[in-house]
């Protein structure tokens, strides 16, 4: 048995501490927070339970191969519940477009507001499917450490039908013309942290995942996930230190790693860095022992960081569904205020969640919870004043939509930005997302999981591979937890 200690206690983290403890080994996880959980803790005041990170479920097939993989099914932790409509966008004058969870009914909505759209949207989606099938199963379980992982049996059959370096953007314009249907094949991609004409063609797999597969929710709230995830590790004897921040990680003596903590030091035969990976760098190892430099870093694109709010309603909201998406304002202009042209965003776009619409633990009763999300630039000028005059700007055209003078009905309101990002996750730049999935960020052009100076030292989490967002992060802790194992020389 080895002691393996992993620094952070984001799903990454938690993914590869279970599946470590899984193989026999001594697994011990440090957080500097009082819980765990990374972006994925919640926050509770006054009756109301907000989720303050991730709100999609997508891919459930990767939640349940994970909990398959430790002799559990999803459905022992959580109960799950497919949204239908998934969500709907609100596109200019407050116009409405329900996804509906139902296959037919999609094709049958696409089909009303184009003719012949149905038709192209089955082959754009049996395409998606494939790129879900040997990428989503396969090519994201690959470590990214050399180009020969890249070059299997599927992908040379299909290296053109993967599109990996091709345009998002132009790929959905093959198919589509009418600027809403465009709207609802793109929306996806956002959450990939880049324009869409950077984003590989490849990641259409992602509207196979939310318009196919569908949108779900765990009742009570994301932290469900994360309950389960922590139960399965210890279950298999994970030791979970929280309020203990990792401060040094040096070689030796030996093999060893010498890890220096606020409260101890110890020695581990192994490390997976789950926390912000510039962070560990930069902060936690000596020069000689980092990978990339300060420079390599300023280069890399990052995705959007977000200006949050959490606020509870003393009334329930008409209009409004589980997800709201609210484009009602240029696309363009707000994407080159987040990438090109970094500033505050004019007329900005924006995402209300409204759980309390399906969950009625997450409020009290007759009231809604609300968490409102608009995409930002990292690192952008972060102050009380400019988040009060966002919250005015977002809350007005809420109220325009739903018809209730919402700020009237306030009872409990939280902002959250890019100070709070730096200061709970170390996140560099302040960046909500990780590193943006451009066509130069994909696959093994990622920051590299091994570290190329300590022995046994991988990192793992939204800057490497596979990249943001919850399933990829499950599959990334795996993925360094089996790299790990091998570079230890133990049999998995």
């Amino acid at each position: 048995m080895k002691t393996i200690a992993i620094i952070g206690s984001g799903i990454s983290g938690l993914s590869a501490a279970a599946y470590l403890a899984s193989k026999g080994q001594d697994v011990l996880v440090f957080e500097k927070n009082e819980e765990i959980g990374g972006r994925m803790r919640q926050h509770k005041a006054n009756g109301f339970t907000f989720d303050m990170g991730p709100s999609w479920y997508w891919m459930p097939d990767v939640f349940d191969s994970f909990f398959e993989k430790l002799g559990h099914k999803t459905s022992d932790f959580y109960e799950l519940k497919k949204l239908d409509p998934g969500f709907q966008i609100i596109t200019t004058n407050n116009e409405i477009m329900k996804v509906p969870a139902c296959w037919e009914e999609l094709l049958g909505l696409v089909e009303n507001i184009e003719a012949g759209a149905a038709e192209r949207l089955k082959k754009f989606m049996a395409e998606a499917a494939y790129k879900y099938e040997v990428g989503i199963k396969k090519l994201v379980y690959k470590p990214g450490l050399s180009i020969w992982e890249l070059l299997t049996k599927e992908t040379i059959k299909g290296v053109f039908r993967l599109q990996l370096f091709s345009s998002y953007s132009s790929h959905v314009r093959k198919y589509f013309s009418n600027k809403k249907i465009i709207a609802l094949m793109e929306f996806p991609v956002l959450f990939l942290g880049a324009m869409p004409k950077d984003t590989p063609a490849l990641y259409s797999l992602m509207n196979y995942a939310g318009l196919y597969q569908g949108t779900f929710y765990p009742m009570g709230g994301f932290k469900k996930v994360i309950d389960a995830m922590r139960h399965a590790g210890a279950q298999r004897g994970v030791k979970f230190y929280v309020n203990e921040a990792i401060e040094s990680v040096t070689q030796g003596p030996g093999p060893l790693i010498n890890i220096k903590t606020s409260k101890r030091q110890l020695y581990a035969d192994g490390i997976i860095a789950s926390a912000d990976y510039h962070h560990i760098e930069q902060k936690l190892l000596n020069q000689e022992d980092r990978n990339y430099s300060e420079d390599y870093w300023q280069k890399k694109t990052f995705a959007p960081s977000a200006l949050l709010f959490y606020i509870g309603v003393k009334r329930k909201l008409p209009r409004l569904e589980h997800h709201n998406l609210f484009f009602d304002a240029d696309f363009d202009n707000h994407a080159r205020a987040i990438y090109e042209k970094p500033e505050w965003p004019d007329q900005p776009l924006f995402y209300v969640c409204c759980p309390s619409k399906t969950d009625p633990e997450v409020a009290p009763p007759e009231m809604e919870n609300l968490f409102i999300l608009m995409p930002i630039a990292p690192d952008i000028e972060d102050n009380e004043e400019k988040r009060e005059s966002y919250f005015v700007k977002l809350l007005t055209r809420l109220e325009k939509f739903t018809g209730v003078s919402v700020r009237e009905h306030i009872v409990y309101k939280r902002s959250y930005c890019v100070e709070d990002f730096k200061s709970d996750y170390n996140s560099y730049k302040g960046n909500a997302y990780g590193l943006a999935n451009t066509l130069m960020q994909t696959a093994n052009l990622k920051p590299k999981i091994k570290n190329k100076h300590i022995q046994n030292f991988f990192y793992t989490g939204q800057l490497t591979v596979p990249g943001p967002g919850v399933p990829p992060s499950i599959i990334s802790g795996q993925v360094a937890a089996a790299e790990l194992l091998k570079s230890l020389r133990i049999n998995i």
